[in-house]
């Protein structure tokens, strides 16, 4: 996982989802399979953490990227 330093030059990135525990493992699941398949190959990737609350009604996910141009292009791909 990612380190979180303040030195840090390049782009960081959080989202947070929020849902009901019935469907925070489909979800967690689907994060996981797009970081595992899709995200962690596009240039700039450094890398990444997920994390869901004990109540299963939120996730967060945290990216670092070479840069914002890079993850920009992460997003149309």
């Amino acid at each position: 996982m990612p380190q979180i330093t303040p030195d840090f030059s390049g782009q960081t990135v959080i989202c947070t989802f929020e849902m009901t525990p019935a469907t925070a493992a489909d979800l967690i699941e689907a994060l996981q399979d797009a970081y595992e398949h899709c995200i962690r190959h596009q240039p700039g990737f450094i890398g990444a953490g997920l994390h869901m609350n004990d109540a299963q009604t939120r996730i967060a996910t945290y990216s670092k990227w070479r840069g914002r141009e890079d993850y920009k292009a992460m997003l149309r791909t």
